[in-house]
């Protein structure tokens, strides 16, 4: 069955895009090329770049970190998601997600079905001095990393195309209507006054919710102490996920300014505080300083900031990573007390961390930073407006995003199984799934 639907998908994408001319009618060149500004789209095709070279950091923080017989596919499952979610992306998932808005919820996908009508010649309302197809492949590159972010919950006992039907599902059912409601104008959070700056909700807390989902349904692997393969793939993920980072979160300034500086600056002190807190605790608490510690607490202050990066100051990105830390750690060493086998932690690191990092947002946005944040400042500037709003979201979006995540694990579990059988899981799921091993 499996093969029919695959021979019928390649061949149905081929006649589409064999025919697209016929069908598919692009928008009409505007009387006018628009002007672009040469600096803004150098460095959004840089920023663009670089946020797509942190799915392989991805790739190689969490393979590093699984057991030596299922590191290929871990590692394999953040680059099926370059492949899957980039052609989604295209045919559907940027209409669902920026396309004319249906009651603030969802995009009509229709008008942008193929990438039609998303080209060269016209700018997205936003980001006016770019061109319209560099901004939706650059938003392309935080729907990859989303679902391969998940993918850590679940690691070592997942059969691997159940995988992908939920990686698929999930950029439709939860990627794209957060994406929608925080990012585009006519999105409820966006009009409710919701900060965001490069994905808190949409792909931090929706990953880590989804996370969450996955492990209990997925339940707990057979046999869990495993020595972590290779320490310094986790060390290399975490130098290419900070690198990467710098054109996820000052990329999101969406051109070649000073908010991309403060945004490149908040970024790199939360993630260092992060990173520094971490280790220390973990000598407060009678533990060695270990390279793991120090690379997760890096990867919890880059999530930490996400959603503030260009709203506030230098110093309060020093305590945004500090204290997400703390937090992060400390939820981490709860769950290993307890029933819910989160494998590598995804839930405690990019859950939290992104939570965490919405409500500081509401406690320390300036508009001094960002003109955009307004009179409704941070709650240390005596306003609480925006912290009830960051507040409200943060329910809305755990709520949402944990009951459908767990959903359609559900439904996919009845589609296909969603985990190995006992006998593959000891065996391992690089040789299960795929017949290559280290």
């Amino acid at each position: 069955m499996r093969k029919i639907i695959l021979s019928v998908l390649l061949i149905t994408i081929l006649v589409v895009t064999l025919f697209s001319n016929y069908f598919l009618i692009d928008s009409p060149a505007p009387a006018e090329v628009v002007k672009f500004d040469t600096g803004d789209t150098a460095w959004m095709i840089v920023a663009t770049a670089l946020v797509l070279i942190m799915t392989p950091g991805l790739g190689f923080f969490y393979g590093g970190m699984v057991g030596k017989k299922n590191v290929i596919s871990t590692m394999l499952q953040s680059f099926m998601a370059m492949i899957i979610v980039t052609l989604l992306w295209v045919v559907i998932g940027f209409g669902l997600s920026f396309g004319p808005s249906i009651g603030g919820i969802i995009g009509n996908p229709l008008p942008n079905l193929f990438f039609q009508g998303v080209g060269t010649n016209t700018a997205w309302s936003l980001a006016p001095t770019i061109p319209f197809m560099l901004f939706a492949l650059f938003q392309a590159k935080f729907a990859i990393i989303t679902p391969a972010l998940i993918t850590g919950a679940f690691a070592e006992r997942i059969r691997f195309w159940a995988y992908l039907l939920f990686m698929v599902l999930f950029i439709l059912v939860v990627y794209a209507p957060l994406a929608h409601m925080t990012w585009h104008p006519d999105g409820i959070f966006f009009k409710m006054g919701v900060l965001d700056f490069a994905g808190g909700t949409v792909v931090h807390m929706s990953a880590g919710w989804a996370a969450l989902a996955g492990a209990i349904f997925l339940g707990r692997r057979k046999g869990q102490k495993v020595n972590p393969a290779r320490i310094t793939y986790v060390l290399l993920g975490t130098g290419l996920l900070w690198f990467g980072w710098f054109g996820f979160n000052a990329g999101s300034a969406l051109g070649s300014n000073g908010l991309a500086v403060q945004a490149l600056g908040t970024t790199t002190v939360a993630a260092a505080a992060a990173g520094m807190a971490w280790v220390f605790l973990d000598k407060i608490l009678g533990h060695k300083l270990s390279a793991m510690g120090a690379c997760i607490g890096v990867v919890v202050g880059l999530v930490a900031i996400t959603p503030a990066a260009g709203f506030v100051s230098i110093p309060h990105a020093l305590f945004i990573g500090i204290f997400a830390s703390i937090v992060s750690n400390l939820v981490v060493r709860s769950f290993h007390k307890g029933k819910i086998d989160d494998a590598l932690d995804v839930f405690a690191c990019h859950g939290v961390g992104g939570m965490v990092g919405m409500l500081l947002t509401g406690v320390f946005a300036s508009k001094s930073i960002n003109s955009v944040v307004g009179d409704n400042q941070g709650l240390i500037f005596g306003d609480a407006t925006l912290f009830l709003n960051q507040l409200t979201a943060l329910v809305v979006v755990s709520v949402f995003a944990f009951s459908m995540s767990y959903f359609l694990f559900f439904i996919v579990n009845k589609i296909t199984p969603l985990r190995v059988s006992e006998e593959k899981e000891e065996l391992g799921l690089d040789i299960s799934q795929h017949g290559e091993f280290l």
